[in-house]
């Protein structure tokens, strides 16, 4: 995983698997691979998938060439709730970009460090599943 600041100033987490080295074939699978690692976790929320591309198509957005699909999953690890701004980097997500021979995974990193331990490890796991 490569770590960036996305608009020099958000820190994500970006990684490319290409599809040669996953089983998953489109975003719909890596969104079934992520909701069975979250629902593994009883400490993890899961709470729905996001088609940022079919919305985005829907309302005449822009969308780069290059991408064939694209979605969130959402969940949320809210292992305390120490004060209300807190609330603002919750819940959590997982980015998928189909690019046509990989995918870009990508998610922001969390103040939490046995969330990122977690998210980490999913998207690793990815490889696994050839």
């Amino acid at each position: 995983m490569k770590q960036t600041l996305l608009h020099e100033k958000y820190p994500v987490l970006v990684s490319e698997i290409g599809k040669n080295e996953t089983a998953c074939r489109n975003v719909d699978d890596v969104a079934a691979y992520f909701k069975a690692k979250i629902a593994e976790n009883p400490r993890v929320q899961f709470i729905g998938v996001f088609d940022h591309y079919a919305h985005t198509s829907n309302i005449n957005g822009e969308i780069a060439p290059d991408i064939r699909g694209a979605l969130d999953v959402i969940f949320c690890f809210g292992f305390v709730l120490p004060n209300p701004q807190v609330l603002a980097v919750r819940p959590r997500s997982i980015g998928v970009a189909d690019m046509g021979d990989k995918f870009v995974v990508s998610f922001l990193e969390a103040p939490m460090k046995p969330a990122n331990e977690a998210m980490e490890a999913w998207v690793k796991g990815l490889r696994k599943q050839a």
